[in-house]
Order: structure tokens, then C-alpha cells, then sequence
């Protein structure tokens, strides 16, 4: 259960900054509201999760598919560049993910 409760905290974490970029320094109040909602909602389950995982490992692994995620739909919807060293960048955090995983963090 731990793990959907990450994925579903990773999930509004993507929201987050999505939301939070849309805000343009909270200037727009549907995308703040949107950034402050997602936050609280994502910040939920990720404590939800971080009953069974360790603190470190749970935190490392929610930043880090967050952080793919985001690179990877700011590439596919939003223009935003995706060249060499971002993808790889994204390889290596993927790596440590599985990492992490094979390690029995859970």
C-alpha cells in the first residue's frame, strides 16, 4: 500500500509544480489555489507512505519520480528542451531509484 500511496503523492507533487509554474509567482489565484491544494494532498500521502519507509529513502525516491516526471511532461507538453545530458540526468536518477529499491528500502 505504501507504494500507492508514493505514487498517488508523486502525482500531486507533478500537479504542484505544474500549478505553481502556471501561477507565475502567484499572480493567477485558480493556479495558486491549484499549487497550495495539490501540495497539501501530496504532503498527505507522502506521509502516509513514509509510515513504512524509511524517511530518506521515501523522500529520495518521491523527489525523484517527481522530478523525471516533470522533466519528461515539460518536454512532451510544455516546449521545453530535453537534450542529451537532461536525459541523462533523468537515466541516473531512474538508476538510483532502482537503486534504492533493490536495497530493500521498502
Amino acid at each position: 500500500m505504501q507504494w500507492l500511496y508514493l505514487a498517488i503523492a508523486d502525482i500531486f507533487e507533478i500537479a504542484v509544480a505544474i500549478a505553481a509554474g502556471k501561477a507565475a509567482g502567484f499572480k493567477h489565484r485558480g493556479w495558486t489555489a491549484a499549487t497550495l491544494i495539490s501540495g497539501a494532498i501530496g504532503t498527505y500521502f507522502l506521509s502516509k507512505a513514509l509510515l513504512t519507509f524509511d524517511v530518506g529513502v521515501g523522500y529520495a525516491i518521491w523527489t525523484s519520480v517527481a522530478g523525471v516526471g516533470i522533466t519528461l511532461l515539460g518536454a512532451l507538453f510544455f516546449g521545453q528542451r530535453l537534450n542529451w545530458r537532461k536525459a541523462l540526468g533523468v537515466a541516473v536518477i531512474i538508476a538510483g531509484v532502482v537503486g534504492l529499491q533493490l536495497s530493500g528500502a521498502a
